[in-house]
């Protein structure tokens, strides 16, 4: 089913680089359609233990008839707590790509997607509380400005937060449509699908809360992973990738090395590779949406 629901990216460097104990304990944190899960699964011995989460209710219907594996329904942002309580002990290593699922991006009810009309909602967890529609129609000018400056890096946030207030005092916007006309003025017609990607992509990290989480899981890997265990992450744009290497190169995600009384860095990691290991032409032309996707393995010192 993951091929209709979604193409791994990165499959094989995401996995090999990553097990390199058979028989550990192993979390893919964003199962979607379970092609990663399926492929990490095959690379465990008889005792290998695979755990997986999705805060997606509809990737439940992906899960795989395999012993070894257990699906979570869960935010990885509480991977830690359920390490800690259900595993017991520390782990071999961890998964996470990213990106947005092809079925969430090609369902029209999801609001992902700009070239799909819809109701404008970009929840990850459709039990979550706030849409991208609660979001443009009552988020203050200032919270607005925050959301397309710092997670769209929008030039013409401004422009864009004001035609947004105009509209909404005299009309709700609830569908991907009403938005984009809402903004239809503030959209450069020779780059109109990159600016509309951008300003997307900002709504959907703040509805799903997607940089605060990473954050969180990153801190957290140095907690859970044993001497040795790693950690590999697939990431689509700077925001995360810058966070994901800022972590690896310091060990937090602000890229402050820090270190110890006698001159040392403290990092609780060391990168695999020197540069993020990128999809091939081939790959690349089988599945365009891999064309943005950056892979970095970390190994716990």
């Amino acid at each position: 089913m993951e091929n209709t629901y979604h193409i791994p990216v990165l499959l094989t460097e995401s996995v090999d680089h990553l097990v390199h104990n058979p028989d550990g304990t192993y979390l893919d944190l964003t199962f979607g359609g379970g092609g990663h899960s399926k492929y990490l699964l095959s690379k465990l011995g008889k005792k290998g233990k695979l755990f997986s989460f999705d805060k997606d209710t509809h990737a439940l219907g992906n899960i795989i008839d395999d012993e070894r594996f257990t699906l979570i329904h869960h935010n990885f942002r509480y991977a830690k707590h359920f390490v800690k309580y259900a595993v017991g002990h520390k782990i071999d290593g961890i998964l996470a790509d990213l990106g947005i699922s092809s079925y969430q991006i090609n369902e029209n009810d999801r609001g992902f997607a700009h070239r799909m009309d819809g109701p404008f909602d970009m929840r990850m967890d459709i039990d979550a509380k706030k849409s991208a529609a609660d979001i443009v129609n009552d988020y203050t000018e200032a919270e607005l400005l925050r959301v397309f400056r710092s997670y769209g890096e929008i030039k013409n946030a401004y422009k864009l937060t004001t035609s947004i207030i105009n509209t909404r005092r005299n009309l709700q916007i609830q569908t991907v449509e009403d938005f984009k006309s809402t903004i239809n003025n503030c959209i450069p017609k020779s780059e109109s699908a990159r600016y509309l990607s951008q300003v997307f992509q900002a709504l959907r990290i703040e509805v799903n809360q997607e940089l605060t989480d990473l954050e969180i899981l990153l801190t957290d890997t140095a907690e859970i992973l044993k001497p040795g265990g790693r950690l590999s992450v697939i990431s689509y744009h700077s925001l995360e990738d810058r966070l994901v290497k800022n972590f690896l190169q310091t060990g937090n995600t602000e890229g402050k090395l820090e270190k110890d009384f006698f001159g040392n860095s403290i990092t609780p990691f060391t990168s695999e590779f020197k540069k993020p290991l990128i999809p091939g032409e081939s790959e690349i032309n089988d599945n365009p949406r891999s064309r943005s996707a950056k892979l970095r393995i970390g190994i716990k010192k």
